[in-house]
């Protein structure tokens, strides 16, 4: 029989150590909050319902959190993990398996989680431990000579005997709720801290005949908390490393994977190459045979195949087709649609505009709030004026326009089909289609001119 699962996540600690305003676990692993971390996990698990226990910067909290289906408790005074357990006991029934989670545990895995809810059965109490080198500051897991789990030892409480232990308790558990709720009212706080210890459990379950079965992550950093800024970096780099194996598991070809940051969700086509110093935000899909050169940043935007996204670029809130040629040095801006055998050169911005199929803007110019039709050449230093200092104005750019360098599209303007205008041009009226339009004064030489020289 398959229990049904609620899970509490203990999430009130104020996290002085980090030294900042925001409550500890709102401090972002991957671009989400280590808070949001534990809270997918545990959603995979089909749980019926999530209690978090905050203290700390509550509101803050509830409001980074507000898409998730939660229940919130309050947790007033910091008592220890037991007092915290017991705010949540009153919204998990009796015949539920209570799993117990941190909110500054950031790496727990689904498959781990799993592991442990299946360990407890109908009856036994299920630890999650793990074997690490310095047992520092952990609870040790007292065994006795056949193996069986005695207690937990605090390492404040722990003999000299029991702190050479390195099996060590990370705090998460799984139990059938009603026992949990037995065990909790039976706690005392006449410990080293004065707190209400949760391990203190462990032998009310010895006492009480249940078996208490133990297991283990496939990696140690899935138990690793979040105390200090160094804690955070370090876990930072284990959950890049994470996506990125898996990543090129399924064939992504990453030139450092030690050099690459997701912050967010990333799919992609066979073929794909992503160079060094590389950041993914949001929602990014790459098409097949995709090329993303070194230091870019990709936020919030779909890549058609075989494009090439040279160095140094930022994409954002677009849509780029295939066989695009990207900078380097350019700067896609929101709301921008860029068509197949699209080229944007270097030092090229664009902002919320459309470009049809073979167009080019190669070197040095501003594209804002415009329409390009197709095979549109636009020429170095080329700006559309879009804004008048209170309003933006739309530029309609026809089929294959040819506009010289050093040109400036005074919006609201359009230039019809196969116009053409000469370099140096300002536009301030309509441009007809097939003819030639340019804006530029007579060339003069002042014969005899000398250049003013500077007084002696």
């Amino acid at each position: 029989m398959v229990m049904p699962l609620s899970v509490v996540v203990l999430a009130a600690g104020q996290g002085t150590r980090m030294k900042s305003d925001l409550p500890k676990v709102l401090h972002e692993i991957g671009g989400a909050p280590m808070l949001s971390h534990v809270i997918r996990a545990a959603q995979a698990l089909e749980a019926l319902d999530i209690t978090v226990v905050y203290g700390h910067g509550g509101e803050q909290v509830q409001s980074a959190l507000s898409d998730h289906k939660i229940s919130w408790v309050e947790q007033t005074e910091q008592l220890g993990t037991g007092h915290a357990v017991d705010q949540a006991m009153p919204k998990v029934p009796d015949n539920h398996t209570t799993l117990l989670l941190y909110g500054d545990v950031p790496l727990i895995t689904t498959d781990t989680l799993g592991k442990l809810v299946a360990a407890a059965g109908e009856n036994a109490l299920a630890l999650l431990t793990a074997v690490v080198d310095n047992p520092t500051g952990y609870g040790r897991i007292v065994r006795d000579s056949a193996g069986k789990v005695q207690c937990i030892v605090e390492q404040k409480d722990a003999s000299e005997e029991q702190l050479i232990i390195n099996e060590v308790n990370t705090g998460m558990l799984a139990v059938r709720s009603n026992e949990l709720r037995g065990w909790i009212n039976r706690l005392e706080n006449n410990n080293a801290q004065g707190e209400f210890y949760l391990t203190d459990i462990v032998g009310f379950a010895v006492e009480d005949g249940i078996s208490i079965n133990t297991t283990h992550p496939v990696s140690t950093v899935e138990t690793e908390g979040v105390n200090n800024k160094l804690q955070l970096a370090e876990l930072e780099r284990a959950y890049q490393l994470r996506l990125a194996n898996e990543y090129m598991d399924n064939g992504l070809t990453l030139r450092d994977p030690n050099r690459f940051d997701v912050r967010g969700n990333l799919t992609f086509g066979k073929d794909v190459t992503i160079d060094v110093n590389v950041i993914i935000e949001g929602s990014v899909s790459l098409g097949d045979r995709v090329n993303v050169g070194p230091n870019v940043i990709l936020k919030n935007i779909t890549i058609g195949n075989e494009t090439n996204i040279h160095p140094n670029c930022v994409l954002e809130k677009s849509t780029i087709g295939a066989a695009c040629e990207i900078g380097p040095f350019a700067r896609i801006r929101p709301d921008t649609q860029l068509a197949d055998h699209v080229k944007l050169g270097n030092f090229v911005e664009i902002k919320k505009s459309t470009v049809l199929e073979g167009s080019k803007v190669s070197h040095l110019s501003y594209i804002g709030d415009t329409t390009m039709g197709s095979q549109v050449n636009i020429g170095a230093g080329t700006i559309t004026c879009n804004y008048d200092g209170a309003n933006k104005h739309k530029t309609v750019i026809g089929d294959n326009v040819f506009i010289g360098s050093s040109s400036q599209l005074i919006a609201p303007v359009t230039v019809g089909d196969g116009a053409t205008i000469g370099a140096g041009s300002t536009i301030t009226r309509n441009v007809p289609s097939d003819e030639l339009t340019l804006t530029r004064s007579r060339q003069v030489t002042k014969e005899g001119w000398k250049r003013p020289e500077k007084k002696k």
